[in-house]
This record gives C-alpha cells, structure tokens and sequence, in this order.
C-alpha cells in the first residue's frame, strides 16, 4: 500500500491551518501543523517531511528565511518548500529568489495539491537519500543568522542589476531598472543619472509627473532642460508626497559616472536604504557598459562633424519611413539643400572656417524641423531632409523658413567675423512605386534648377503623377 506523503504545514493562523490541514489529509497527505515559523523549521530539521507548505510572512522567521534555511541545510536541501501569501509580483519575486518550488496565493486549494503533488513526484525522482541535521542544542534563529535575508537580499539585487550590462542605451537600462525595482518595493519615484553624457532617468506614476521630476531634479541639483528619459507607469505609487529621497552616488572604478536616488513612500521599506546602496554599489559598470555601446552605435551612425545622421545611417531610417508611406497611401516629402559658394568659403576663410558652417548648418536644421522628420549630410556640402506626412507644398514652406533662417544666421569664423551663408533648395514629393533614391534624384535636379537661377531659393520638382494600368495592359 502506498503511504501517504508527510506534509509539514506552517501556518500561524490556527483556524485557518486547521482547515487547509483537512483538505490536504482529505487529497492523500499527511499533515504535521505548526503554527511558528521557527518551530517548524526545528521540526523539519529533525525529521524531514516530503514538502513544506509555508506563509510567506510569520511572525517568528519569514518563508525567505525559512527557504534559505532549509536550502542549506544537508538533510532539507531536497526538501520542496511552497510559500503561501497574497498575489502580487513581489511575493512571487522573493519566494522565487529564495528558492521555493513554488509560491501559491491563499484560496488556490487546487493549484496547491498540484503543486505539492508536482515537488514530491519531482523529489522522489532524484531518491529519497537525506541526512537529518542534528539539532541538539539548535537555535533556528542562530543558524538564520548565517544565512540572513541581507546577504540574499545584497546578492540577488546585485546579480539582477549586473544583468543590466545587456541593455545597450540608458534608455532602455533606465527601464529595465525601474521594472525590476518595482518587484522589490515601492515608492513615489526612482532616478538614475548619468553624467558625461548627461542624461536623467525618472520613472514615476503619470499623477504625480510633475511633483516628481521637481523632487529628482532638486535632489540631482538639475536644470530643467537637463536631457530627460520619462518612464511613466503604474508602477510607481501616485503619492505626492513623502520621506526624503535616499541618493547614492554611482562608480565605475575610483570614478563618480553618475547617481542613483528612490523616493520612498510614507509607509517606507525597511530595506529600501540598503537596495538604493547596492543598486549604486552594482550598477556602475551596467551603465558604463550601456553607455559605451551607445556611443559605439552613434559614431557608426552619424556624421561627426554635423553631429546629423550619416548617409547609410539615413538610407536605413528612410526606407523604413517609405515602407510605411506606401503601407497607408500616406504623403512623403524630400528636401535637398547645397551650401552655396561654399568652395568660396574654404578658399578665402580656410576649411577650418567651412567645417564651422557646416557644423552650424548641422545644428540649425535640427533645430528646425519636427522630431519625426529626419535630417542627414548627404555628402559634402550638401544636405538631406525626408518629412513624413507632409505634401509638397508643406515641404516648400518648410524649406522656405529653413533658408530664411539661414540666411539671418550670425556664424562666425574662428576670428570671430560673421560668414554669410546661404543655400539652394531643391523640393521633391513622393509618387506610387517610386524608390527613395528616385525622389531625391529629382529633388537634386530640382536643386541644380535653384543654383543655376541665382541660388538661395527654393524650387520644387513637379509631382509625378501615377499613370493607371489598363485591364489591356
């Protein structure tokens, strides 16, 4: 005859275990009860069971400690533990990290027997072979202390935040951080700051954006204009206010590369100053690293001296942007512009005075144009803009403001005497079955037409118009 599976269950709810205790002899399982964390663990010691079935948080020791106790003991080390508690992402976070088998919210009786039924099967799979501990003289609280939640705390935040090293931008670091430190506790806001090249990160809840970024920004010691990352979700607390924002400052070697600060709630986490210190202690070379993979990527993908994207860079994102103009029969515009007299410039002021220009022409057209637009140096002295949704007569007035601009720009030499520069623009817009490269073919015509008339104008191709295919045809 089979004998039933010894189950050890911690609960120090007594009207409550014992009822769970009586579902579970009535699917099979023998049930040994115990309403305190460290007395069980005394009991599983001395004798231990097929599973332990276990609150997440009692009042003696928690299911972590209690986990990592009987982890690490030789006669438990096989022995399943199931954490019982309250849904929500960071109980399922630390039972996981603790080593439970698995973690059952409260009222799930049937997922628990499949659970326990699962850990048992799986067990009696790798033989039934243990050691019982000794414990003569046994102090549970003792031996937790050699395993206290701080050091599984410290490592498990450490090796969490070092597998940020994998995130290739800030950006996407910034958020990767805040989604796995809101698993961990709460607050109001996280930061991270980054200094060379300066850029803030704030993840916050959407109702409290704007007292938030103050906050952070104060605590950094940040001008608004400070380049910003916005993180917004619901997982950061909608509180407006609370204690004091904990900071600590980031290193990668002897170096200060940056700041990491959390904002925490009224009802603060005990721990909440220990993460913030291993978070900063651990993440200098995951921001490094991210750091050192963006610049990487920019520099393949931009000009240096304009600081704009680079031709292939520009042929990549455009192809992307023509794709989706021919998917939703949308409008594109192309604008092609040339320095004029530029060869001038280089012969009478030097070519470190034309790279100024160019650099300032660079800069101006960034300036000028939406975000969703995009703007290279074609080659040369000449320049290159692709505006989405926009028709050819918005891309006339576009060009239109952008040589007014700069025609009234004050750019200066290296002695500091002002250059008058202007361009000619060519406008071109996009037809059916056209390839990126056929439009600006015609807005470079378009442009010859410009300098050939005088320079500094702007002159449009005239739009293609598709020809309909005959059924004949």
């Amino acid at each position: 005859m089979r004998s039933s599976p010894r189950v050890l269950l911690i609960d120090s709810n007594e009207a409550g275990r014992t009822v769970l205790a009586e579902r579970l002899r009535l699917q099979g399982f023998t049930v040994v009860e115990c309403g305190d964390g460290a007395e069980g663990a005394v009991l599983a010691l001395e004798d231990p069971p097929a599973a332990v079935v276990a609150d997440l948080s009692m009042p003696s020791i928690s299911g972590v400690q209690l986990c990592r106790l009987l982890g690490s003991e030789i006669g438990t080390s096989t022995v399943p533990v199931i954490l019982r508690g309250a849904e929500g992402r960071r109980n399922h976070f630390w039972a996981e990290q603790a080593g439970a088998f698995a973690y059952v919210p409260k009222g799930r009786m049937g997922e628990l027997v499949r659970a326990l039924r699962r850990a048992i099967d799986e067990r009696k799979s790798d033989g039934d072979f243990f050691v019982v501990s000794s414990t003569a003289g046994l102090d549970v609280r003792e031996r937790i202390a050699t395993h206290l939640d701080a050091a599984l705390f410290d490592s498990v935040i450490a090796a969490e935040v070092r597998r940020l090293g994998t995130s290739e931008s800030f950006d996407r670091l910034a958020d990767l951080l805040s989604q796995f430190v809101s698993q961990v506790t709460t607050y109001r806001w996280i930061a991270v700051l980054r200094r060379e090249p300066l850029r803030l990160a704030v993840h916050v809840n959407p109702a409290a954006r704007d007292q938030a970024l103050i906050e952070a920004r104060a605590t950094f010691g940040l001008a608004d204009d400070t380049p910003l990352v916005l993180i917004e979700d619901d997982d950061a607390a909608s509180d407006r206010e609370g204690p004091e924002p904990l900071q600590e400052s980031v290193h990668f070697g002897e170096q200060s590369i940056g700041s990491f600060a959390l904002a925490p709630r009224a009802h603060e986490h005990k721990n909440d100053d220990v993460l913030v210190a291993t978070i900063a202690r651990e993440l200098g070379g995951a921001l490094r690293m991210a750091t050192l993979v963006e610049e990487s990527r920019w520099m393949a993908t931009t000009d240096l001296l304009t600081g704009l994207l680079n031709r292939r860079a520009f042929l990549e994102s455009t192809g992307r942007e023509v794709a989706r103009t021919k998917r939703y029969n949308d409008v594109l515009s192309v604008i092609l512009l040339d320095v004029d007299h530029f060869k001038h410039i280089n012969d009478r002021r030097g070519h470190a005075a034309g790279d100024m220009v160019l650099a300032a022409v660079g800069k101006l057209l960034n300036q000028a144009v939406r975000t969703c637009d995009i703007v290279a140096r074609w080659g040369g002295e000449e320049f290159v803009l692709v505006l989405p949704s926009t028709s050819l007569d918005g891309a006339a007035q576009v060009a239109e403001r952008v040589r007014e601009l700069l025609e009234s720009a004050a750019i200066k030499d290296g002695n500091g005497d002002f250059i008058p520069v202007t361009a000619s623009f060519g406008v071109a817009s996009y037809a059916t079955g056209e390839t990126l490269e056929q439009v600006v073919d015609r807005a470079d015509r378009a442009m010859y037409l410009a300098k050939s008339g005088g320079r500094n104008r702007v002159v449009c191709d005239a739009p293609r118009i598709s020809k309909p295919v005959s059924a004949a045809e």
